[in-house]
């Protein structure tokens, strides 16, 4: 967001006057930023435990809280004190504060933060109060909050200083405690089936796991080119090649060089999966299982609102080949089509965009996202995508054009993408070779040659299905946030000049 003259002249103002105040508060003898507090209770256990407190009522329990200021009435008689989750008053008057308490509160502003000392009671309007006793200034703040009543609706101020959006929308600080409960359950389910959590390299020397564009960087020491991590994968699978479980799964950290948009983001977060001795089928029920339990547990639902749409998670999930979608919203089927060319010319007179160098299995994912995904609302499973566009997993043995891999759709986006793995070395050799034929052609994107993956697979990889669900946009299906940069703490942004 643009400052304004007039604003950044505003803003000035407000915090000479907090560094006044600051001063002020160092020359009583009063530590604006002291190093901790022995807090007691917390506001939202008060909250509860007093909500039974009649209108009028007083106590003599003694409480100890803290929090940051957001309201400030009748010179620091009324103070509205929130913390994380809930908010309580603070009363303050001459009949229990000392003169040095009492001047204390002339010299505290919005968002500062505070300790209180004091009994619970309930006011004759019904607002629950802590009569103060004792106050504490435990951090000054030197620069005035966002006017409460609009909020901080400047979505480029929001991602930016996303700990002002914190402070101020309590819908912010929700979404991304339900991505943290989300993220929990997701442990929670593949621990109790036994799945091991591993950690693999975010530094590659092959930008290797996923058909993408990756980051560059260079290690000095070594003089090496390395990559950010696009997949964890390649790795997972070494892991189980090596024994150390038939189940294993990362919640891990991408980084993929390509656009930004509202499901976007640089950097984003999946949990990969894989399983020993399944197939694709096992791995499309597991992803079921999984995210309705994290449903019903994090939400108590199965049912979402998602924009226009009502999402339902509940019972068993479509099942359909992309070929067989693309039939039924184009009348053509793929299947009859033989050569790259019949391909080609079938696409180009559907009006997409086809390139002279697209294949049988490309043409066909082309006119799957032009055609087809728009209409993927429900939970559907895609099942059997080309055997070109699916460089690590098994060859459909009904057509060798055709793999045993799926993608999960809601709301019209590729939200899992899953497969029987390819463990034959021979073939997986074949793959990367064609990838890197189709590199040396100017797809930036296509995957490089990974030799000790090969070699790994030659030590022997049993049957093995694997999974990877994106987490960032889970969260947004299931808290009905409209951009990627909603769930992500921190998303990548242009810096300000």
């Amino acid at each position: 967001m643009t400052q304004t003259p007039e604003k950044g002249l505003e803003e000035n103002q407000f915090r000479a006057a907090r560094l006044t105040k600051l001063q002020a508060l160092k020359e009583k003898g009063i530590e604006p930023y002291p190093s901790g507090f022995k807090k007691q209770h917390e506001i939202k256990n008060l909250v509860e435990k007093y909500a039974h407190l009649e209108t009028g009522q007083e106590t003599q329990d003694k409480v100890v809280v803290a929090g940051r200021i957001m309201s400030i009435r009748n010179s620091g008689m009324f103070i509205d004190l929130h913390d994380p989750f809930e908010k309580i008053q603070i009363f303050s008057h001459k009949n229990h504060l000392n003169e040095e308490q009492l001047a204390l509160l002339e010299l505290l502003d919005l968002g500062d933060i505070i300790g209180v000392k004091g009994f619970i009671r309930r006011t004759p309007r019904g607002e629950l109060t802590i009569n103060s006793e004792e106050i504490s200034v435990l951090g000054k703040a030197l620069l005035p909050l966002p006017e409460k009543y609009h909020g901080l609706a400047d979505v480029e101020t929001r991602y930016r200083q996303r700990y002002l959006d914190l402070i101020i929308n309590p819908e912010s600080r929700d979404t991304l405690r339900a991505r943290s409960k989300i993220v929990s359950e997701m442990r929670s389910v593949l621990n109790n089936e036994e799945f091991l959590e591993v950690e693999t390299p975010m530094l590659q020397t092959i930008a290797g796991g996923a058909i993408a564009k990756p980051f560059i960087t260079h290690h000095n020491a070594l003089d090496l080119t390395l990559y950010l991590r696009i997949a964890p994968e390649l790795f997972l699978k070494r892991l189980i090649v090596g024994g150390l479980s038939d189940k294993v799964y990362e919640i891990n950290r991408c980084f993929r060089n390509e656009g930004i948009s509202t499901r976007h983001n640089p950097e984003f977060t999946t949990v990969e999966i894989y399983e020993a001795y399944a197939d694709c089928k096992d791995i499309m029920d597991l992803t079921e299982r999984l995210i309705k339990h994290i449903a019903e547990k994090v939400f108590g639902t199965l049912t979402f609102t998602y924009g226009y749409h009502t999402l339902d998670f509940s019972g068993s999930w479509p099942r359909k080949s992309m070929v067989s979608l693309v039939e039924e919203y184009t009348k053509i089927n793929f299947l009859d089509i033989k050569t790259d060319d019949e391909a080609r010319s079938a696409g180009q007179k559907l009006g997409v965009p086809i390139s002279a160098t697209d294949t049988w299995g490309k043409v066909v994912e082309i006119v799957f996202e032009h055609f087809v995904e728009k209409h993927l609302i429900q939970p559907t499973h895609v099942t059997e995508l080309p055997f070109d566009i699916s460089p690590l997993a098994k060859q459909h043995t009904g057509d060798p054009r055709l793999t045993e891999r799926f993608e999960l759709f809601v709301n019209t986006w590729e939200l899992a993408n899953g497969f029987s793995e390819l463990s034959d070395p021979i073939d997986q050799r074949y793959r990367f070779e064609k990838q890197v034929s189709e590199k040396d052609q100017g797809n930036e994107e296509a995957h490089e040659m990974d030799e000790d993956f090969v070699t790994a697979l030659e030590y022997g990889l049993p049957p093995t299905g694997g999974l990877g669900i994106g987490i960032d946009r889970l969260v947004m299906l299931m808290t009905n946030s409209q951009s990627i940069r909603d769930v992500i703490a921190f998303p990548t942004m242009r810096p300000k000049k």
